[in-house]
């Protein structure tokens, strides 16, 4: 069973935590929409990951099957510690990269597209980072660590910056010299200039001070967090896409081939000079733009938590019965789970289409019952398969409900709870 399975309850628990903590101290921690767009997005990341993690790891058994120097046993603890330094430190050019290079960036940009800074931003995942991030890597197959060495490295190295994204942690004094911290990725996800690119380190803050790119936060000058091109949408699609469909616009638009090129290896926010000159954009002042938080009625926002949470589930359920699904009820599962993601995040961006993708979706969950006689090829006969029917059906009394209960009611701020 995938491992982040049994991490889903921790990382709620600690989410619940957070709250706990920011309550106490009257601080504002979570906006409600963002945080469903972020878990979401994680949510997403780890399902589509079930097959593209599988093109990852055939291509590191492959290299270090044919092509590795030496012949490193799994057994060995200096091996395993071994691995997680070269894993660290190979991910801290991995991410540096990730903001240096432009067709990088355009899968890493999704985990810094929120405006706010908890834990479930650390959730929020590319989708597309298997494209070229496996290259990376390579170097420890070619140095034959196991493949069990490498993706059990990669888990520690990732679980650990989960804790990482919070305000609730401030200055940790000599661990902030050592390690990454709450305090150094803060700086991490900030746009203000003294904040740009800095502090990639996973685990280990000594290797942004060995290569020149630390830098400490200032009490004086508070974090603002995103990008400089905010994404003002919730759509996890889109979310993935924007940069690469953004590049592809310009690489068609400029006139030089070598402009073309260069457009997806430049640093982000490169564009040739023809399209500069058309087309300059603003100087950029992180004080002056407002925060993307579109207004939805408070009956949406119930609506979407509640189906969220039932999505939540059955991403977990997804997540832990992968590997026993067929191909076609493992991409149908797939694809409709991340259908409705779309479609609860089209709700709290207050799209006109929002219902009917509600209700399509919940129309392909009927089907799949009816048609293929379970949930998704899982167990349980007849009276699971009832359940969800009418887990479903409720779910769509409830989508047509707050349609026309939402165009008559106030709208809340995205951000209210």
């Amino acid at each position: 069973m995938n491992p982040i399975v049994y991490a889903i309850p921790v990382f709620f628990a600690l989410i619940g935590l957070e709250l706990w903590v920011a309550h106490r101290r009257r601080a504002r921690a979570y906006d409600f929409a963002d945080a469903v767009c972020s878990i979401g997005l994680g949510a997403m990341s780890q399902v589509s990951g079930i097959f593209s993690k599988l093109v990852v790891l055939a291509i590191y058994v492959a290299v270090f099957d044919h092509l590795r120097l030496f012949s490193l046993s799994a057994g060995s603890v200096a091996v395993w510690l071994a691995g997680l330094l070269l894993y660290d430190f190979l991910y801290y050019w991995h991410h540096r990269l990730g903001h240096e290079v432009g067709v990088l960036w355009a899968a890493h940009v999704v985990h810094h597209q929120s405006e706010e800074f908890n834990l479930s931003t650390a959730l929020r995942q590319t989708s597309s980072g298997f494209l070229f991030g496996w290259v990376f890597y390579l170097p420890m197959a070619l140095l034959g660590f196991p493949p069990l060495v490498f993706v059990a490295v990669g888990l520690i190295d990732l679980l650990y910056q989960y804790w990482i994204h919070t305000e609730q942690i401030g200055r940790l004094g000599w661990f902030d010299r050592v390690f990454a911290s709450p305090s150094n990725h803060r700086v991490h996800h900030g746009v203000n200039d003294r904040y740009l690119d800095k502090n990639y380190g996973g685990i280990l803050i000594l290797w942004d001070r060995l290569f020149g790119t630390f830098a400490d936060e200032d009490a004086d000058e508070p974090v603002i967090y995103g990008t400089r091109s905010p994404l003002r949408r919730y759509d996890p699609v889109w979310s993935n896409l924007e940069v690469y469909a953004a590049l592809a616009r310009d690489a068609w638009r400029t006139r030089r081939w070598r402009d073309k090129l260069a457009l997806w290896w430049k640093p982000p926010g490169w564009r040739p000079a023809d399209l500069a000159a058309a087309d300059p954009k603003p100087a950029f002042d992180p004080y002056a733009r407002p925060k993307y938080a579109p207004r939805v009625a408070r009956a949406v926002q119930i609506h979407v938590a509640v189906q969220f949470a039932l999505l939540m589930l059955i991403g977990a359920d997804c997540l832990a019965r992968a590997e026993q699904l067929p191909l076609a009820w493992g991409l149908g599962y797939a694809a409709w789970a991340m259908l409705s993601l779309v479609a609860l995040c089209a709700w709290l961006e207050g799209a006109r289409h929002a219902p009917f993708l509600d209700l399509a979706r919940l129309v392909a969950a009927l089907l799949v019952l009816v048609l293929g006689g379970s949930w998704f090829g899982a167990g349980g006969g007849a009276a699971l398969t009832a359940v969800a029917a009418a887990v479903v059906l409720a779910s769509a009394g409830a989508a047509v409900a707050v349609a026309f209960a939402g165009a008559r009611q106030q709208p809340a701020a995205a951000g209210e709870s």
